[in-house]
């Protein structure tokens, strides 16, 4: 005769947590990948995604798409993993008349120089703009969605950048 704290439902109930458990290792077995002879474990970024305006109207095209508004013409990638204490570089270049200017985003939110963190210009040309962010040494803070944007007086362009740390286990 079976025990009687031991009835069908608890049963169910402990198979299902059983799955559950289960299922949650072989999840974290598959986020792990091998990268040059180290197990590397990469955490779902859950950031920000960029707006995409489908239907804009002729005035925002005549803004936008401005023979002389800015426009960046190169960028970085737009995903980057990086690890912990090394240094994460963003690159953007942009062309416009007059030359635009570059201001670089985290999350929404501008950023401003500081110890960390230094953003390096040069203007190759008259109408060009080069800017280089990098954040040296790097910490798990620094994982997000990055933006560069680049404006003068006929038009606003950006590129959004997505960064996450990999834990690198030994």
């Amino acid at each position: 005769m079976p025990s009687p704290w031991l009835n069908q439902s608890k049963i169910k109930a402990f198979a299902l947590l059983w799955l559950l458990l289960l299922l949650i290792d072989l999840s974290q077995v598959q986020a792990q990948r091998s990268t040059g002879g180290r197990n590397v474990l990469r955490r779902n970024y859950t950031g920000k995604k960029p707006v995409v305006i489908q239907h804009r109207s002729q005035d925002a095209v005549n803004y936008y798409d401005h023979e002389n508004g800015a426009k960046i013409i190169k960028s970085s990638h737009f995903e980057l993993d990086y690890t912990l204490g090394r240094k994460i570089t963003f690159f953007c270049m942009a062309q416009g008349n007059p030359r635009p200017t570059i201001t670089w985003f985290k999350d929404g939110a501008e950023l401003y120089q500081h110890r960390f963190f230094q953003v390096h210009e040069s203007h190759p040309e008259p109408e060009i703009i080069k800017s280089k962010m990098e954040i040296d040494p790097t910490t798990q803070m620094d994982a997000g969605y990055y933006e560069c944007q680049a404006d003068n007086i006929y038009a606003i362009d950006r590129r959004g950048f997505r960064t996450d740390y990999a834990m690198v286990n030994f």
